[in-house]
């Protein structure tokens, strides 16, 4: 822990710590170098953003994100201490620019650790208190595991950036000097004469004496104990505080309470972390001894490389001249074909070049006639050049100038040229990914990890039916995640995956289960629809542009389960019979929907409707619809039939029954009408008429 105990400015054991309000601690020392005037930071805060000085009594002038920061720690990194025994100030707003006028002698302290601004007072780094639980364990620290000889304390009166080693201390002023400041600020004459001078050991044991078993006072009511917490800003106050003070409106515990409930959640998650500590001990030890494994088998494997390479050396010398004759081949090869394309692209570059001085020349002739003359298939001839230039020069190489030769050993002497590593067993059954695995709609996506150390080729996700039938493939290939569309609504899957290679496959990970939306949120489809129809409202309106009916599918499909849909009717003009319905995927889209045998609908207009199936008429009922009216649509798959609603109310029996297979929601309309699809719904109670 001794990387808890040093100052994060001088890098030293802490010596007089202060407690910042951001919880990092800083010598006293070292505070005392780093405060700066208020207004160097308030100009950095205008800089950033402020457009007021605060010390008005209030914010108006202040962004609320700058409003805020008075009184977080989590935010822009400002904290103001409106006095010495408040680190925060009040919770009011108001009431810290009250009490905060920061005047030319009000300071300032960027913590070293999180870069927060500490506004203090005129008592600069004085008002911040001691921390004295780590003053105690640094100096215990320090003086168990460095010798008292050789403790080391830096001078309190130098610069920061120049700080020596203190060779004494003055018990009456309780500072540490050098021997250059000793001489300078702690001269052994007049008033000083009579300081008694310790050496630094101790010096520091005199501190200690000093500071133990002294209650911490309140810096604000110096002769007032610290006997009770404020809850509202996490400081121990004292009794005045709690009733005369900023902490009057807050809540307020005895302070014996408050360090033995905060002791006990402390000793709670230190032994929550201790436990975690003592796995990754053992996890460590783990990988040590693991190593040491791979080091022996290691040297085993290395062996038996090394025997099977010498049995094949004298193949492969052998085999060595014959490679080297095809190389020299290749190269003779590769070079002879450069040579050509080269010579044949010089010749092109000069007849080129030739007629480029050629067409300089001629444009230096100064009389017209003669220019116009030779001008027009001069043009036509640079023209041509200009255009089959790329072409006939053939600006690639017509051959790669790497060597296209790859030399594979093999086991075995006979086919030494197929030599090579394999994997000795088949890979460990991967993990599926719980966090990054999701179900949306009816769509589900699994995610997975390969067992750690496995040579992986494909991954094979395979997905049960949805009712806990067989497991079928969905996906081979080599990603880890992977999405499947077009499931069952309202239904829980169960997925898995196994890891193959050239020795095997692997088990089956543990199964995990997804379960997709109890109701069908879906849009309308453009990719499956008529060139004629229009969409608007992210694919939830659509209008058309043909006098003639056009059909337009829903974005899912049902094969099982409840579902229900509304049409809203939001143009109408009483000269159309919008048709509205389910179909097959490939219904014939340029017709009335019902008009085929892949299509049922009901068709309606203001005063009645009828259901239709393959050009089939039934069920006149009456009762037709108006520009704003809503049909219903309630396709139920476990009952393999389909019913009707307008404006809620049940329209007509059961349009048709004996349904089965996959559905698309589906409608079909010209251009005398609008409508917009809602979806997303739960299905209504039918009627008991529908039931018989």
């Amino acid at each position: 822990m001794e990387g808890e105990l040093k100052c994060p400015m001088c890098l030293q054991f802490y010596c007089n710590p202060l407690l910042l309000p951001c919880s990092h601690s800083i010598c006293a020392s070292c505070a005392s170098n780093i405060q700066e005037s208020s207004q160097t930071f308030l100009t950095q805060l205008e800089e950033g953003g402020c457009s007021s000085t605060p010390g008005e009594g209030d914010l108006k002038d202040f962004p609320d994100i700058d409003k805020i920061s008075i009184l977080s720690e989590t935010d822009s990194g400002v904290v103001c201490n409106s006095r010495p025994s408040s680190y925060i100030g009040t919770p009011s707003i108001a009431n810290i620019y009250q009490t905060v006028q920061f005047t030319q002698n009000s300071y300032g302290i960027k913590c070293p650790v999180c870069k927060k601004i500490i506004l203090l007072d005129e008592n600069g780094y004085k008002s911040l208190p001691c921390n004295k639980v780590l003053e105690t364990i640094a100096e215990k620290f320090s003086h168990s595991k460095y010798k008292p000889l050789t403790l080391y304390v830096n001078c309190q009166m130098c610069e920061h950036n120049e700080a020596k080693e203190a060779v004494v201390m003055c018990e009456q002023c309780n500072v540490f000097y050098c021997q250059s400041c000793k001489e300078s600020c702690h001269p052994d004459r007049g008033p000083l004469a009579k300081h008694n001078l310790l050496d630094t050991i101790q010096g520091r044991a005199l501190q200690r004496a000093r500071n133990k078993g002294r209650e911490l006072r309140c810096l604000e009511h110096e002769e007032e104990q610290l006997g009770m917490y404020c809850m509202t800003c996490g400081i121990p106050v004292c009794c005045t505080c709690q009733h005369e003070g900023g902490h009057s409106q807050h809540d307020v515990q005895a302070i014996g309470a408050m360090c033995k409930a905060q002791k006990l959640d402390l000793s709670q998650i230190l032994q929550s972390l201790s436990e975690k500590a003592k796995v990754g001990t053992e996890f460590i030890q783990s990988l040590k001894s693991m190593t040491d494994q791979v080091h022996g088998n290691c040297l085993d494997f290395e062996a038996t490389v090394a025997a099977q390479c010498d049995a094949l050396i004298d193949a492969i010398k052998k085999r060595k001249q014959e490679l080297l004759v095809h190389v020299a081949e290749e190269r003779d090869l590769k070079i002879s074909m450069l040579k050509e394309q080269a010579s044949q692209c010089t010749a092109l570059l000069q007849r080129t070049t030739g007629l480029l001085h050629f067409s300089i020349e001629v444009l230096k002739e100064s009389d017209p006639a003669s220019f116009l003359q030779v001008s027009s298939g001069l043009i036509s001839r640079v023209s041509t050049a200009d255009q089959n230039f790329n072409k006939d020069m053939e600006l690639t190489p017509r051959i790669a100038t790497e060597i296209d030769l790859t030399l594979d050993t093999g086991p075995t002497l006979h086919a030494i040229q197929t030599m090579n590593f394999f994997q000795l067993k088949a890979p460990g059954k991967p993990r599926i990914v719980p966090e990054d695995c999701s179900a949306e709609n009816n769509s589900v996506t699994i995610a997975w990890q390969p067992h750690m150390g496995n040579v992986v080729e494909n991954y094979s996700l395979e997905l049960d039916d949805g009712c806990g039938g067989d497991f079928r493939v969905v996906y081979v290939g080599s990603e880890t995640i992977c999405t499947v569309d077009g499931l069952h609504f309202n239904s829980t899957y169960y997925a898995r995956v196994k890891a193959t290679n050239n020795s095997g496959d692997s088990d089956y990970s543990d199964p995990i289960s997804l379960q997709t939306a109890e109701v069908a949120w879906f849009t309308l489809d453009p990719f499956s629809a008529h060139p004629d129809i229009l969409f608007s409202n992210d694919n939830h309106t659509a209008t058309c542009n043909s006098y003639e009916h056009r059909i337009l599918l829903g974005g899912v499909g049902f094969s099982k389960g409840v579902h229900y849909w509304e049409v809203i009717i939001d143009r109408y003009d009483k000269h159309s019979d919008p048709a509205i319905g389910i179909a097959r995927f490939d219904v014939d889209k340029c017709q009335m929907l019902g008009k085929d045998e892949k299509g049922w609908s009901m068709y309606i207009d203001d005063g009645r409707s009828w259901f239709m199936h393959s050009d089939e008429h039934s069920e006149r009922t009456d009762g037709g619809i108006k520009r704003g009216s809503v049909i219903g649509v309630l396709l139920d798959l476990d009952r393999h039939r389909l019913c009707y609603f307008v404006d809620s109310i049940p329209h007509g029996p059961v349009a048709f029954k004996n349904l089965h297979g996959v559905f698309f929601p589906a409608l079909s309309i010209n251009r005398n009408v609008q409508v917009t699809l809602r979806t997303g719904l739960e299905p209504p109670a039918e009627s008991e008429s529908d039931d018989e």
